[in-house]
């Protein structure tokens, strides 16, 4: 069985489909805790080299689900991802005569399928201050992360600056949280550039003018918000930055000029490899994609098994939990190893698997 969503961007290639495939295997295994109904399963990534903003895009995706159907049914779980909305996604599955996009995990579900499926329905009919519960898990959780590293080494989030790369369904969320535990946003991008505050942006007034695709609408900006280019978000005086738009956001070229002490990714794979070790090296505090944003796939699985109740209070206090641990735990690995943070990371992972495997025997 294999777990984890479908992204369409223009440029979407094998390798970074793998390595995301990869990514999901790490999340699966360190979301799990002993007791949870559901059981890891292996990671599992599709894309699509398409803009998403093109004309037909919507039927290159329902073209997609369909020649991929055979895995869908027996073997692969999948969701939304960048460039790919849940309700299009659920068009495209009905369309080739799917249940769900996760029909392949329902034979699993210990008190049956209908049940799993009506706790999603009921979750995700859920709304939290105008958005969606299944659109703010995600972000929820990247700002939880974010505020669990600076407590971590001793900081107060409400003296804390941020920016966030991206304000779509990661990125928006995650800033609303960021602000709400008092850190200070004072930038947020999208793919037109910039947006900047040093005082502090509204959020909740970004949010309520957001547009599809992530996008802020600049006719509606406060006094003392400024436009800024595309790449100022690396730039920023800020605390911490959360990376949430697309993959190798920060690579060997350009990490130099990034100015965070905190880099907490909400992107799956948004630093190459080389950045991530020069940062490392410079005694950036970096939380990895497998740690900050594995709070919507975890959510998704607690949910259809009945891990959790499917309500917003039982969703926030599990994230809680789990990304707090998550984030204490791969941050003082790191520490005492003197590895990286996803090294940490991968090796809490096989432990969790180690213990679960011992377990079964």
């Amino acid at each position: 069985m294999a777990s984890g969503g479908i992204r369409m961007r223009a440029g979407c290639s094998r390798d970074e489909v793998a390595g995301l495939a990869e990514v999901m295997s790490v999340k699966e295994a360190l979301q799990y805790r002993s007791g949870d109904a559901y059981r890891p399963y292996g990671g599992g990534k599709g894309g699509i080299d398409v803009d998403p903003a093109a004309p037909g895009a919507a039927g290159v995706l329902r073209r997609y689900v369909a020649s991929v159907r055979h895995l869908l049914e027996s073997c692969w779980a999948t969701g939304s991802d960048l460039g790919v909305r849940h309700a299009d996604l659920d068009d495209a599955a009905a369309a080739v005569g799917l249940r769900s996009t996760v029909d392949a995990m329902l034979p699993h579900i210990p008190d049956g399928a209908e049940r799993g499926l009506r706790r999603l329905r009921t979750a995700f009919a859920h709304e939290v201050d105008g958005l969606g519960l299944a659109d703010v898990v995600g972000g929820y959780g990247v700002a939880r992360a974010a505020v669990a590293a600076l407590r971590l080494r001793g900081e107060d989030p409400a003296g804390c600056s941020a920016a966030v790369q991206g304000f779509g369904s990661v990125g928006g969320p995650a800033a609303r949280y960021l602000s709400r535990a008092g850190v200070r946003v004072v930038m947020v991008a999208d793919a037109a550039g910039t947006v900047s505050n040093p005082r502090g942006l509204d959020v909740e007034h970004l949010l309520r003018h957001r547009r599809a695709g992530g996008l802020l609408d600049r006719s509606r900006l406060r006094p003392g918000d400024e436009l800024g280019p595309g790449r100022g978000w690396l730039t920023t005086p800020a605390d911490v930055l959360v990376t949430a738009a697309v993959s190798y956001s920060v690579d060997e070229h350009d990490h130099e000029s990034l100015a965070a002490r905190y880099v907490v990714e909400g992107a799956n794979l948004s630093l190459t490899p080389g950045a991530e070790n020069a940062l490392t090296a410079r005694s950036v505090t970096i939380v990895p994609d497998v740690v900050a944003n594995c709070g919507a796939n975890a959510w998704w699985w607690w949910t259809l098994f009945g891990d959790i109740a499917p309500t917003p209070e039982a969703s926030f206090a599990r994230i809680d939990t789990v990304i707090g641990e998550l984030t204490d735990a791969v941050l003082t690995g790191a520490d005492r190893t003197g590895t990286t943070t996803r090294h940490a990371a991968v090796y809490l992972a096989e432990e969790n698997m180690a213990r679960l495997d011992a377990s079964a025997q």
